[in-house]
């Protein structure tokens, strides 16, 4: 790679631009650096997941998360150009399936509660869920591959699959999942009991 970043501080963004991959300079309030923002800050929450004491498949699946963002902003920083490939979002299938199948049914909304790392979890999907938001506001103004709307859909769904299993993990004092206290799961609960 040699040296890519050999100056840190080049003021070349002091007039509120910024440079894309491309060599054009664009404003920082711009849907594209926006999108480009929001999957940066979504790979800095995944990385503070990562503090956390979480099963070695978990560990994993979330490394290559963080890769694969890492494309993701690559290919949109510079218009154009596809990094991200299908195979990434083939691996956030498989992983939202292998995870999601020991999990108990949900009866109800959950709350973005329980354990640190569930809760972590939680606020790594909000911040999917508004990079998605803000790749779809690109797509709708420029040409943009399908492949980073699709993955951050599929990244959402994955983490909160991950939260409710971090919730339900016994090795690590399982809390189960928080339900959220509707009238309809009371009303379910006082025809149970």
């Amino acid at each position: 790679m040699g040296k890519r970043l050999t100056k840190i501080a080049t003021r070349t963004g002091d007039d509120g631009t910024t440079g894309l991959g491309d060599k054009t300079r664009v404003s920082k309030a711009s849907a594209r650096p926006r999108a480009m923002g929001d999957v940066d800050e979504l790979n800095a929450h995944i990385g503070l997941l990562l503090c956390e004491d979480l099963p070695a498949p978990a560990r994993q699946v979330l490394a290559d998360i963080q890769h694969q963002l890492f494309n993701l902003g690559g290919e949109l920083s510079t218009p154009g150009r596809a990094l991200l490939d299908e195979a990434a979002l083939a691996r956030l299938d498989a992983a939202l399936a292998a995870f999601n199948a020991p999990l108990p049914a949900l009866q109800e909304f959950i709350l973005p509660a329980g354990t640190r790392a569930a809760a972590q979890a939680h606020v790594c999907r909000t911040v999917a869920r508004r990079a998605e938001r803000a790749v779809v506001a690109l797509a709708a103004q420029e040409p943009l591959r399908p492949a980073p709307g699709r993955y951050l859909n599929r990244l959402s769904d994955l983490l909160f699959v991950l939260a409710r299993a971090f919730n339900c993990d016994g090795d690590n004092g399982s809390v189960g999942d928080v339900y959220w206290k509707s009238e309809r799961l009371a009303r379910s609960q006082r025809q149970q009991g």
